[in-house]
């Protein structure tokens, strides 16, 4: 063999193994490092995975074409040591070149800009080192390979050891190196174990100095200047920002307000009023769905709420209604304990972490009021848009039981997502009524199990005490529709509400710049960036 090193058939395993798993762990960092600006729908999933299998594919065709061509080995350990550089890089130079693409695609597409630029950015960051890492294993085939005697038993435990490295590094980023150093750091860990590989290699062959050297010094660049978690780079004065297990989470402040954010480019997920006084947001006419169940009237109700957050409708409910004992289900612990630290979060709530659908599985209780307010970054999660799902709520809701459930991103297009989620739902309760938030793109759907919404509205709202409530209730009333069930129905089987989502999302973004295209495309990008202050 002419390269000592590698006839040592560990080096050789050592080399695949590490290229799998950096492979997936950039793959799974790729999920992380767009979610803040993408979501983490499975829209981007899919194209994250289609474009970096894309990369493999040619990465592996041309590997096996250079190896038939130049076998020589250290041009494949160069390629390790270009991919661990650029890898490292993603950290430092990825939120901006993201940022970069959304602004100048947000001003020439006028539809599936999420997805649009999603797989851009994608292709930009992500392809070209994953590439170049996919032309690991037909390369060291051919310089491994002697003869056709051993060449299936040699090409079957390299790629083996390719697999059992990509298993492991499916699971260390999501359990071990984000939730514990963070998405940014997991990128410079995986790049420096490729960095270590290809220097072993070339100090063992005692060549390739430069380009080690060059190599070693833009990683330390890269560790020192990119090691940072902000996302929201244009941010300078946050209280929090950090990541969990499921989301970026961002917390900041105003003179009014207290705000959480789980996706920096779009929308607000939790709102906390400093001065506890009515928000006029979605929370104060969400308070419509006790009335609904007779709380100025009965006493010791039971309300759940699936998708806690930080626990604003709780507080709102808790202060204005009397013996109403609140449970919280909320399947990302970090947000609970964001709660308790900036949101003064109710001390005597108990709040579960556990997905909302499987937590209703896992109960038998029943409740007066169930809250349906689960969202994924941008989207629902399907599991809690289906007929299924809206049935075990009915199944767990007293005899008198109201289900109020938070839709945002309200539309009035035919097939909207809005009009899946009510026509679903109307498919399993007696009575359904939406109330559109003034001012907000937020609609609260409310459906009773049994009688008519309008006429328990009605006989319920005397029993409120608070004169403030009660004429909130008075307004609720007058915007009260009753919505009559269609056949848009989402089932376990068939609901793509990340679609849907997507969709309504391009028309909020689209009518958010419309001024800022117009104003593109009359004067150019220098009137925009003078509009801008920039």
């Amino acid at each position: 063999m002419k390269k000592d090193i590698l006839g040592n058939k560990i080096f050789r395993c050592l080399t695949e193994f590490f290229a799998g798993m950096s492979v997936m762990a950039v793959e799974l960092g790729a999920s992380r490092l767009l979610a803040p600006y993408f979501s983490s729908s499975q829209i981007v999933w899919t194209i994250i995975i289609g474009t970096i299998m894309i990369a493999m594919a040619l990465g592996n065709v041309y590997g096996g074409r250079s190896a038939d061509k130049n076998p020589d080995p250290d041009r494949l350990y160069k390629r390790i040591l270009v991919a661990s550089v650029w890898i490292a890089a993603i950290p430092l130079a990825g939120k901006y070149i993201i940022i970069g693409i959304s602004g100048i695609l947000i001003l020439s597409v006028n539809i599936n800009f999420l997805i649009i630029a999603a797989f851009v950015s994608c292709m930009i960051i992500f392809v070209f080192p994953l590439f170049l890492l996919g032309t690991v294993t037909p390369s060291l085939a051919r310089y491994t390979v002697k003869s056709l005697d051993d060449s299936g038993k040699t090409v079957g435990t390299l790629s083996a050891f390719n697999t059992i490295g990509s298993i492991i590094g499916t699971f260390l980023p999501t359990f071990v190196t984000i939730p514990a150093v963070g998405t940014a750091v997991t990128f410079l860990v995986f790049s420096g174990v490729l960095l270590i590989l290809a220097l072993i290699y070339f100090i063992s062959e005692k060549r390739g100095r430069k380009i080690c050297a060059v190599s070693a010094i833009l990683f330390i660049i890269c560790s020192i200047f990119g090691h940072g978690d902000s996302f929201a780079f244009w941010e300078n004065d946050l209280l929090y920002e950090g990541e969990s297990v499921y989301n970026y989470l961002q917390v900041k402040e105003n003179e009014k307000e207290v705000l959480l954010s789980t996706n920096v480019l779009f929308g607000v997920q939790s709102v906390m009023r400093k001065d506890d006084a009515l928000s006029g947001m979605y929370y104060d006419y969400a308070m419509a769905a006790p009335v609904m169940a007779g709380a100025g009237k009965n006493k010791d109700m039971d309300m759940l709420i699936l998708g806690m957050g930080t626990g604003t409708y709780a507080k709102q409910c808790d202060r204005y209604f009397e013996d109403l004992y609140i449970e919280g289900v909320e399947i990302d612990g970090k947000i609970t304990d964001l709660s308790k630290r900036y949101f003064d979060a109710l001390p005597d709530v108990p709040v579960y972490t556990y997905d909302g659908r499987a937590y209703l599985d896992a109960v038998k209780k029943k409740y007066d009021v169930i809250m349906v307010d689960a969202y994924q970054d941008i989207s629902i999660p399907f599991q809690m848009s289906s007929v299924e799902f809206f049935s075990s709520v009915h199944d767990h809701l007293k005899e008198n039981g109201v289900m109020v459930v938070n839709m945002n991103m309200r539309s009035d297009e035919e097939g909207n997502i809005n009009g899946y989620l009510s026509d679903t739902i109307a498919s399993v309760f007696p009575s359904v009524c939406t109330v559109d938030i003034p001012g907000y793109t937020n609609r609260e759907l409310f459906a009773v199990k049994n009688g008519d919404c309008r006429e328990l509205f009605a006989e319920n709202i005397s029993g409120i005490k608070d004169p403030e409530l009660t004429t909130l209730m008075n307004y609720t009333a007058f915007l009260l529709e009753e919505h009559e069930g269609g056949s848009h129905i989402f089932t376990d089987d068939r609901a793509p509400v990340e679609l849907l989502g997507m969709r309504e999302i391009d028309g909020l973004i689209s009518h958010e710049v419309s001024y800022y295209r117009d104003l593109y495309r009359q004067e150019g990008l220098s009137a925009v960036l003078r509009d801008l202050g920039i």
